[in-house]
């Protein structure tokens, strides 16, 4: 009998991993439909990369290169929010020297 393909989602396949512990990991696949090999693969995910390796098509190297461009995003904020520091208080400054410079005259 073929079973209907269905994606699940990452609550989805947490809460049938969670069932599958309390209840036995044969009644729980059938209940659901889903093949052996996707519930392992699943709770091999689920060990390696936590909660995060159950969405969708997630891979060990997608959630690396999502952890350095998110380090990478981090930095280049803080470089922005540097420069915009630096920005207003050289505006500030010359302000300030332009306010002396007019007292002067």
């Amino acid at each position: 009998m073929l079973m209907k393909k269905r994606t699940f989602t990452k609550e989805e396949k947490l809460r049938i991993i969670k069932e599958a512990n309390e209840h036995g990991v044969s009644a729980t696949i059938e209940k659901y439909g889903i093949y052996p090999a996707s519930f392992y693969s699943w709770k091999n995910k689920l060990s390696q990369m936590g909660e995060d390796g159950l969405q969708h098509g997630m891979t060990p190297q997608h959630l690396k290169r999502i952890r350095q461009l998110e380090k990478e995003n981090n930095l280049l904020k803080l470089l922005l929010a540097e420069k915009e520091l630096e920005g207003k208080l050289k505006s500030e400054l010359l302000k300030k020297q332009y306010a002396l410079e007019k007292k002067k005259r």
